[in-house]
């Protein structure tokens, strides 16, 4: 058997078209299989040889999108932003995200009740990759005064759980738009008191767009 040339560009034909799969079929009803299909001339063994599993799978493409539009990064860029700023800068972004990377945040919503995604959304992903991220831009705004809080740990811990779960609707349901909008005041005011008034008017008014 010939070996592959070119590893990497394979590697990048599954997770595109498994994104696609996971988007227009749901993660739980794609198969390794489909994948497999819809590649047209990859062996199962040639899938397997890069992956374990679809689980594998969609664990590197939920990583590598994070990764390669990581917000966070981008506003550690932003050197002339105060660390409120920065954070309004995270919010705005992650708001007009990429419609591929929107579709992918519903399809791990969906895997809430797999104790192996529950784990990697809340521990791998957001303990021990947001909550440090986060905090390292509180610490700045508390340096540079936009920030006022007494504790850069858990102002970071309880604005990842904030922004992150409190605010999607399939894990605290809605009743409708004026209820969401109700939510995001609410959710305004709770930073404001935390020292952290990083929802204003002009993120107000993107949520608004948005809906």
């Amino acid at each position: 058997m010939a070996r592959n040339k070119y590893p990497e560009e394979t590697v990048q034909k599954i997770l595109d078209a498994s994104l696609k799969l996971f988007v227009e079929k749901g993660y739980e009803q794609t198969s390794v299989l489909d994948i497999v299909n819809s590649l047209g001339g990859l062996t199962r063994g040639a899938f397997y040889h890069h992956f374990k599993s679809k689980e594998e799978v969609f664990d590197a493409l939920s990583d590598k999108l994070f990764y390669d539009n990581n917000p966070f990064e981008a506003a550690k860029r932003q050197t002339h932003l105060t660390g409120l700023e920065k954070l309004k800068y995270i919010l705005k972004k992650t708001s007009t995200e990429e419609s591929d990377r929107r579709d992918l945040s519903i399809s791990i919503i969906q895997l809430l009740d797999s104790p192996i995604f529950l784990k990697k959304l809340i521990i791998d992903t957001n303990k021990d990759v947001l909550v440090p991220l986060c905090q390292e831009i509180i610490e700045e705004g508390m340096i540079d005064g936009s920030i006022q809080t007494n504790n850069a740990k858990f102002a970071s811990e309880l604005f990842v759980i904030f922004t992150n779960f409190w605010t999607i609707p399939t894990i605290f349901p809605i009743a409708d738009e004026g209820e969401a909008l109700e939510k995001v005041y609410y959710l305004k005011n709770i930073l404001n008191n935390m020292g952290i008034p990083v929802i204003d008017d002009e993120l107000l008014a993107l949520y608004k767009n948005t809906k």
